[in-house]
């Protein structure tokens, strides 16, 4: 005859031989001949039964944050003492233990009080172990779907405190008196989750008078503290995000001639457009506060925006001219003196070719032409000629035009040129001459002078573009830390 395998090792059944099953069911017949399953198992009808409860958790299975409710799959143990459930072993071949279904005995309707969704009792359909003592242990799994408060604020770094309320529905404690089983709910089978990890589920006894009644009913309630597994929303949410930030900053260290500034912000908002509609089913969708990630997501949207907003600013000082804008001095001042200093910025100096001063268009030949009229005192300087018409009489003194001597006379190459001699023997296309090119020196200084003046609103916006590197650099990193410090100081408070 084979042995005698209990189904609960917990409680372990001696083997009774090969007329067990005989005596079993003498047993059977015997404890259920005249047993009533509906009436409370005590001698007076004033003493309460009392019930010793354990709630151990097998499964965490999900937690809904948009429907507050935590699912769980747990496992429900009562333990009391039945009087009429009684035996001498002897009797009956040694049998210590017997296994009935739980239907035909007692049973305490404990209940979940706060459960949202299905049966708030459990189902019976287990059997139940008695022993010869009259101590009934009945053990029956469940699936809850119970409420939950979620506080989504700290999201996808937050902690959920979700309590489960167990007592009777329909007996008060002189009816029924709970006693809790340890002091914490058995995490021994837990299957850990991949999403939520448990910190500590302390069980708490509570006696509640209720407006209803004026009866006093007994509780049992397990707070379940328990803490949200970051990895997968770090990964997936927030280390993108975080790129895209640090790609605004690259913006205003794009230079502005490269024209590809305002391209780069349109294209990190689209992607980041985009990356919010992706994840928008993954972050908890409520108005009753606002996630963290979606703070973030928040701060993101305007940095990027801003950005473009500043960017458009860059750009407009960047190509600005003499003949659009004139540049205050406080603009000078302030950005070309005193904030390249303070960021540590060199403007490169100018070519010498653009510093110095233009050449004069005639150097020794003549440096001397002066006007040698007694009644005129003006003087033609820097080799150019008088614009006086009056001023007719300017000569060349103590000067040697070897240059012009051919133009000047028909004597040979050996005959020395008088000294002193009129400007007007100075051919009319000579004269010409030299006006247009005093004209192209002019034009060329005051094209000079513009290209500085627009150099000059370069740098501006070359100063603007440092100066919103450092400003969103900074806020990028405390904004970053300030967002993702909170959840840490509000576990540490935990």
């Amino acid at each position: 005859c084979p042995a005698a395998h209990p189904p609960l090792a917990a409680h372990p059944v001696p083997s009774a031989g090969c007329g067990g099953s005989e005596a079993e069911h003498r047993l059977y017949a015997a404890l259920f001949e005249s047993y009533n399953q509906f009436v409370r198992p005590v001698k007076n009808v004033s003493d309460p039964v009392i019930i010793q409860f354990e709630v151990s958790m097998s499964q965490l299975v999900k937690v809904d944050e948009v429907n507050q409710i935590m699912e769980t799959n747990l496992w429900l143990k009562h333990i009391w003492n039945d009087y009429k459930l009684r035996w001498n072993p002897a009797d009956y071949g040694g049998a210590e233990f017997i296994r009935v279904p739980s239907g035909q005995i007692w049973k305490p309707d404990i209940v979940l009080y706060n459960n949202a969704v299905g049966d708030f009792q459990v189902d019976d359909k287990t059997k139940a172990l008695l022993k010869y003592t009259g101590d009934v242990t009945w053990i029956p799994p469940a699936i809850f779907k119970s409420s939950c408060k979620i506080d989504v604020t700290y999201f996808p770094f937050d902690y959920q405190n979700c309590t489960m309320k167990f007592g009777s529905w329909s007996y008060d404690k002189a009816k029924i008196d709970l006693v809790l089983i340890g002091s914490t709910m058995n995490l021994k089978d837990y299957w850990e989750s991949g999403e939520w990890a448990i910190i500590k589920a302390p069980g708490y006894k509570h006696d509640i008078k209720y407006n209803c009644c004026e009866e006093i009913y007994p509780d049992i309630t397990y707070s379940l503290y328990i803490r949200r597994l970051p990895l997968f929303y770090t990964i997936n949410m927030i280390i993108p995000c975080l790129l895209i930030s640090f790609l605004t900053v690259l913006v205003f260290y794009l230079p502005s001639d490269c024209g590809e500034k305002v391209t780069l912000c349109i294209s990190v908002l689209l992607s980041l457009t985009v990356f919010l509609l992706v994840i928008t089913e993954t972050i908890p969708s409520t108005s009753l506060v606002i996630p963290l990630i979606g703070e973030y997501l928040l701060f993101t949207m305007i940095f990027v925006t801003l950005s473009i907003v500043i960017t458009v600013f860059v750009l407009n000082v960047h190509y600005r001219t003499p003949k659009t804008h004139t540049m205050p001095v406080w603009v000078r001042t302030i950005f070309l003196n005193l904030l390249p200093r303070i960021m540590f910025m060199t403007r490169p100096a100018s070519d010498e070719e653009n510093n110095q001063k233009p050449k004069p268009l005639f150097t020794s030949e003549f440096s001397n032409l002066n006007c040698i009229n007694g009644s005129e005192t003006k003087c033609c300087k820097d080799g150019f000629v008088c614009q006086d018409t009056a001023c007719s009489c300017c000569q060349y003194q103590h000067t040697k035009v070897s240059d012009f001597s051919s133009n000047l006379t028909r004597s040979s190459s050996s005959e020395s040129v008088d000294p002193m001699y009129s400007f007007s023997v100075l051919s009319p296309e000579m004269r010409d001459a030299i006006e247009s090119v005093k004209y192209i020196a002019e034009n060329m200084k005051m094209q000079n002078e513009a290209k500085e003046i627009q150099d000059d609103w370069k740098y501006v916006a070359m100063v603007i573009d440092r100066i919103f590197l450092w400003v969103f650099i900074l806020v990028c990193i405390l904004g970053t830390a300030g967002l993702f410090l909170q959840p840490l100081m509000a576990g540490d408070e935990m």
